[in-house]
């Protein structure tokens, strides 16, 4: 094999390497926001705790809210595929509580295969500098 087949083989596989350490980067951040997001709902929840005909702000969509009475602190909750069930406040927080530890073990995950691939790039260097210092 050529210099220049060499040259080209590392670039093919830093090129490679690069592209996944991007996309783990983007699943690390988007992991990262949905611990931030479901973190926010849950001490969000402890303000409907007690709050029983009182006032809120119940969001319509993006940004918009309408003044809402909190009737009750029952919740319904979307269980997956449009299942909704009844949950009290505390039973809510409970499952929003297991999705955090869900999220946290992908991030672990996530940042190990992230490790790997970084160990994975400095093999290929060192390969590379050990064959271009024997030429």
């Amino acid at each position: 094999m050529t210099q220049d087949n060499n040259q080209q083989e590392l670039m093919l596989k830093l090129s490679l390497f690069e592209q996944q350490i991007r996309q783990l980067h983007e699943q690390l951040q988007a992991v990262e926001q949905g611990i931030i997001e479901m973190s926010s709902l849950n001490l969000g929840l402890d303000e409907l705790k007690g709050a029983k005909d009182k006032e809120i702000l119940a969001p319509i969509g993006r940004g918009i809210f309408a003044k809402a009475k909190l009737l009750s602190e029952e919740l319904t909750v979307d269980v997956g595929n449009k299942n909704l069930v009844k949950k009290s406040i505390s039973a809510t927080q409970e499952t929003i509580q297991e999705q955090i530890i869900k999220l946290k073990n992908v991030k672990k995950e996530l940042k190990e295969n992230l490790e790997r691939l970084n160990q994975e790039v400095t093999k290929v260097f060192m390969y590379a500098q050990k064959k271009s210092e024997k030429k």
